[in-house]
């Protein structure tokens, strides 16, 4: 192996749980909601009896979450449609009404992976020499639905990584309507095909920049004629979903950064966000953000997805869009290179290229960098992370899937100009599963969303066989010379 494996490890917890709504009878397969029936017997319930089983609650399930009586009385409101008077139900009553329509979700019962590593915004209270990194997180839970969770470690000072106690209870965010411009929701609904004589009408009378909200009002001012065809209201619908996509989740400011976990919110990530690669992104005007990709899945396709953050404790959350957008994998560059934003993205599901946009959110493919050709990475190839910048020019982790679907980790160095061109790629991999890495939820995996260099060192966090996070070093001056040049 050319660098080392650490000790340092973070396995998944299946008792970091989020409390959501859960509405009995309205699962997939299931045709007739039984809510009226379980608030009839919460209605029927003596008092004293109420008041026991609450207080049991609260005992039993407060320290697992932020607010539990809040989230209680939350979801005890969701189903007040039911009641005769809700005004009338005592507090107790109300918190056992609300807990009859809870259910915990372990966010990474199922699995740990994919780790993506950032400079963290803070940086103070470090010895000489140390860095604090902020990771992110793919947990799996149940139905393999897959959040963004966060963790901390601390680099140096000497070569050692040490995890932070990650911090509980798990909070999710407040979510709000995010903002949009008009030249990125016409191409997202052109992107989607839903372009036509109505939805041209309703984008007519919006302002510049607006809110999902506004939808409503702009679809009310259009010619009468076309809201009287037959299909108005459908395609209106359509235009409220794509406007909803986008929005704003915000964490309390009293959180640390481990109790911090991005769940769905948008229609087509509802069944999972997948596989996030944060980048501390540098603009033209200086402006540092941090910027992150991520797969939306929405139990059928998948949709590129984009985040954009100051501080990781507020998020806006949007789509991507063009002919790069199509695939997942997606990585950004940490600055524009020669005024250009660029990206690596996936092409033919197995090939590495580049992709360039002059928004950052609508993506223009412009050719392959990279595809198969070792036996490590017969399969396909990817990215595992965005580029990191050396003077050598930008070193890219890549991916290869191997026979019998074993994931092994290479990298590629482009040129920092013209990051069409390959100056070397591994001809062997640097890291790959063996002995007691191969077994877990996914066998034979050695994954990573993103590393970072801290003096000459390269740090990759890894996610082992999809079940628990390890941490591989190696020299950046010896991973460069074991490249091989590219003819």
């Amino acid at each position: 192996m050319l660098g080392r494996m650490h000790t340092a490890a973070l396995h998944a917890e299946p008792d970091r749980v989020i409390g959501q709504l859960f509405l009995p009878g309205e699962e997939p397969t299931v045709l007739h909601s039984r809510a009226a029936d379980i608030v009839a017997r919460v209605l029927a319930l003596p008092t004293g009896e109420t008041e026991e089983i609450a207080a049991v609650l609260m005992r039993d399930f407060g320290a697992r979450h932020p607010d539990l009586r809040a989230l209680f009385l939350a979801n005890a409101d969701a189903v007040s449609s039911r009641l005769t008077d809700p005004g009338e139900m005592t507090e107790s009553r109300r918190i056992v009404l609300g807990a009859s329509f809870t259910a915990e979700l372990a966010v990474e019962g199922a699995a740990l992976c994919n780790p993506s590593a950032v400079e963290h915004p803070d940086q103070s209270g470090l010895d000489p020499g140390q860095l604090r990194i902020a990771i992110a997180l793919r947990a799996i839970g149940e139905g393999h639905l897959s959040s963004i969770g966060f963790a901390e470690a601390v680099v140096g000072s000497g070569p050692t990584w040490t995890f932070q106690d990650r911090q509980r209870p798990p909070w999710r965010a407040q979510v709000s309507d995010g903002e949009w411009s008009i030249a990125h929701f016409r191409a997202t609904a052109e992107h989607e095909g839903i372009l036509n004589e109505t939805s041209h009408a309703v984008l007519r009378e919006l302002p510049p920049r607006f809110f999902a909200s506004d939808i409503d009002a702009a679809a009310a001012a259009i010619p009468a004629e076309l809201v009287s065809r037959s299909d108005s209201r459908r395609q209106i619908d359509v235009l409220r979903t794509l406007a909803a996509s986008a929005y704003r989740a915000t964490f309390p400011r009293e959180t640390a950064l481990s109790h911090r976990v991005l769940t769905p919110v948008a229609a087509e990530e509802h069944r999972g966000m997948e596989d996030a690669r944060f980048v501390r992104f540098t603009d033209t005007d200086g402006t540092v953000q941090y910027r992150a990709t991520y797969t939306a899945y929405d139990g059928h396709d998948i949709a590129p997805r984009l985040l954009v953050t100051s501080d990781l404790r507020e998020f806006t959350a949007h789509r991507l869009v063009g002919d790069a957008a199509q695939n997942k994998g997606m990585a950004l560059f940490p600055r524009p290179v020669d005024g250009r934003y660029l990206a690596l993205c996936r092409t033919g599901g197995e090939n590495i290229s580049l992709a360039e946009s002059e928004d950052g959110v609508t993506w223009t493919r412009i050719g392959k960098v990279h595809g198969p050709q070792e036996a490590w990475e017969i399969v396909q190839t990817g990215n595992c992370g965005p580029p990191l910048e050396t003077e050598h020019g930008w070193l890219v982790l890549t991916h290869g899937v191997g026979p019998m679907r074993t994931y092994t980790l290479g990298a590629l160095l482009l040129d920092l100009h013209d990051p069409t061109v390959v100056i070397g790629r591994s001809v062997a991999p640097i890291l790959e599963s063996r002995d007691d890495q191969r077994d877990g939820y996914v066998p034979n995996v050695a994954y990573s969303c993103g590393g970072l260099i801290h003096h000459g060192v390269l740090w990759i966090p890894i996610g082992i066989a999809d079940s628990r996070i390890g941490v591989y070093s190696v020299e950046v001056a010896d991973l460069l010379a074991s490249l091989a040049p590219q003819r």
